[in-house]
């Protein structure tokens, strides 16, 4: 997902991590701002490695809440998870 500039993705094979996105400005980098959705589609910013200003990053967050079925179903198609109860979530 392209988002003002913004990249929102998540990585393949992280170690059977939580949900979770990556946000990156231009190229996605591994050094990038890591977000864990939570169960209930907020989100909690474990780091913000990209230093987004927190007026953006505010926003993107915003974002990522509304689209919070779509990255959900996202990870479950990647990861062939069966339903969405069986997700892990950080919280």
């Amino acid at each position: 997902m392209n988002v003002t500039g913004y990249k929102i993705y998540f990585w393949s094979n992280e170690n059977d991590e939580p949900i979770h996105v990556h946000i990156s400005k231009g190229e996605l980098v591994k050094n990038s701002t890591k977000v864990w959705i939570t169960k209930t589609g907020g989100c909690i910013v474990a780091n913000n490695k990209s230093k987004i200003p927190e007026s953006e990053l505010n926003k993107l967050l915003g974002i990522i809440s509304k689209h919070y079925f779509l990255i959900a179903s996202k990870w479950k198609e990647f990861y062939k998870i069966e339903s969405f109860d069986k997700i892990k979530y950080y919280c």
